[in-house]
C-alpha cells in the first residue's frame, strides 16, 4: 500500500531543510511521539543504538551555545529544539532485552572496532528514521553537522557511553524564507539495477 500523496509531500516531495523558526514551542509529547514512530525501524539486532538528547531549555541552549559553528549559531539558538543525535557504544548491554532469542550481547562484547561501526550505523540509520518521523508528526526538520563532537560529548555526555553523530533542529519553519529547492541527482545518476 502506496502512502496518500500527502503524506509523500510531507515527508519527502515538499519537505524542506529550515533554518528560520516560528516562534511556535514544540511540546515534549510531540518530541515523544516523534521518538515513538523512529524506535520501530530496523536496525542490526534490533539494537537501537540510537540515543537522542533534545535541548529546549535556555540554560541547555547557552551550554549548547559555544559547540556550534558561526555559520550555525543564529538558526540554533532560535529553534525551539535541537536533539543532539548521539549514539550509544555500549548498546549491545540491552540486547538480552532487544533481541531475548539469542545471545547478540556476545557479538560485540569485547569487539571495540566492531562496536563503534555498528553503533554509528545503526545509529545514523536510526536519526534518519527519527527526522521522518518528526516531520510525520508535523515538525520540521534542519539537520547539520557544524559543530565541535568532542564539545558537545564533553558538556553533555561526559562520563556516560553516548556519543554525538550530529544535530538537528526541530520546530516549525518559516516557509516565507525558505529557499527553492536545490536540484537533486536523477535515478540514472545515482542508481543501478543489475
Amino acid at each position: 500500500m502506496t502512502l496518500s500523496k500527502d503524506a509523500l509531500d510531507k515527508l519527502f516531495n515538499e519537505a524542506h531543510t529550515h533554518n528560520y523558526w516560528l516562534d511556535k514551542p514544540v511540546s515534549d509529547e510531540t518530541l515523544k511521539a516523534a521518538y515513538d514512530l523512529a524506535k520501530f525501524p530496523p536496525t542490526a539486532a534490533n539494537s537501537n543504538p540510537l540515543r537522542i538528547l533534545f535541548v529546549k531549555s535556555q540554560e541547555a541552549k547557552e551550554k549548547l551555545k559555544p559547540t556550534l559553528s558561526p555559520g550555525n549559531l543564529e538558526k540554533t539558538m532560535a529553534a525551539p529544539v535541537t536533539a543532539i543525535i548521539a549514539h550509544d557504544i555500549e548498546f549491545y548491554e540491552k540486547l538480552p532485552e532487544l533481541f531475548p532469542h539469542t545471545d547478540a550481547r556476545s557479538w560485540y562484547a569485547g569487539k571495540p572496532a566492531f562496536i563503534q561501526e555498528t553503533a554509528f550505523r545503526n545509529g545514523t540509520l536510526g536519526a534518519a528514521y527519527f527526522l521522518l518521523a518528526a516531520r510525520a508528526v508535523g515538525l520540521d526538520c534542519g539537520p547539520m553537522s557544524g559543530f565541535n563532537n568532542a564539545k558537545v560529548d564533553e558538556a553533555f555526555f561526559a562520563g556516560t557511553s553516548w556519543k554525538s553523530n550530529f544535530l538537528i533542529n526541530l520546530g516549525y519553519g518559516d516557509a516565507s524564507k525558505l529557499h527553492a529547492r536545490n536540484p537533486r541527482l536523477t535515478f540514472d545518476d545515482a542508481a543501478r539495477i543489475v
